[in-house]
């Protein structure tokens, strides 16, 4: 499934620009546009419509539609959104919706085969084959932006527009959400990341029951010893 988001902002008229252009001094104020973000999502309970994404799909937009296998498209509405772990829960209604088990992603091991389903690119809901990598990889610093470390790791081939999307096992359960692509060209080289499906169920219960999810803190921080 793929779910589309829009970001509204002013859209100036090409037939005042002159106007403008003549009332500013000749100086144009910065423009903005409409523009458009693509993801993929899973539905994880057809009765109430609950989808999984990330939350950098969906961050900031003012519309979101959700684009089901057949085509239909729903409008969608926020149920929560968690930034540390880039989940987010929607909202959809609509009928004779298919959805996916979350599998315990604990029991996932290395060079366990992988499928990785989504939107990539917005060419249309695509599948591609891999396996799992690593565990508990990190994926920059040390967590102390507040973000989580705990993804998995796989060469199933992800690319933009796969964010949000399932990876799956060979039962067709789910166990993570593609969130992440390590490339310095912005392409697929064989390194994706996935958000373990048991964080993803922790967090996804939060945001249906408070809209929010709560942690606890240690209040302390690690430093290197010399």
């Amino acid at each position: 499934r793929s779910a589309s988001s829009r970001r509204s902002s002013t859209e100036d008229d090409p037939s005042n620009e002159d106007m403008l252009r003549r009332f500013f001094g000749g100086q144009m104020p910065r423009q903005q546009g409409r523009s458009q973000h693509l993801g993929s999502g899973v539905i994880v309970d057809a009765n109430k419509g609950y989808v999984l994404t990330n939350n950098h799909v969906v961050d900031g937009a003012d519309d979101i539609g959700v684009t089901l296998h057949d085509g239909r498209v729903l409008k969608a509405k926020v149920v929560g959104t968690d930034a540390p772990s880039d989940l987010a829960v929607l909202k959809i209604d609509g009928s004779n919706l298919h959805t996916l088990q979350l599998a315990d992603s604990d029991k996932v091991r290395v060079g366990d085969v992988a499928l990785a389903v989504g939107n990539p690119l917005g060419i249309g809901q695509t599948v591609t084959m891999g396996i799992v990598s690593a565990k508990g990889r990190a994926t920059g610093g040390s967590g102390g932006d507040g973000s989580y470390q705990d993804f998995i790791q796989t060469d199933a081939p992800i690319n933009q527009g796969n964010s949000g999307g399932a990876l799956v096992n060979t039962q067709g359960e789910l166990i993570g959400i593609n969130s992440q692509i390590l490339s310095p060209s912005g392409g697929n080289i064989g390194i994706g990341f996935a958000i373990p499906a048991n964080m993803a169920r922790n967090v996804m219960t939060q945001l249906i029951e408070h809209g929010n999810v709560r942690r606890g803190l240690l209040g302390v921080t690690v430093q290197p010893l010399t």
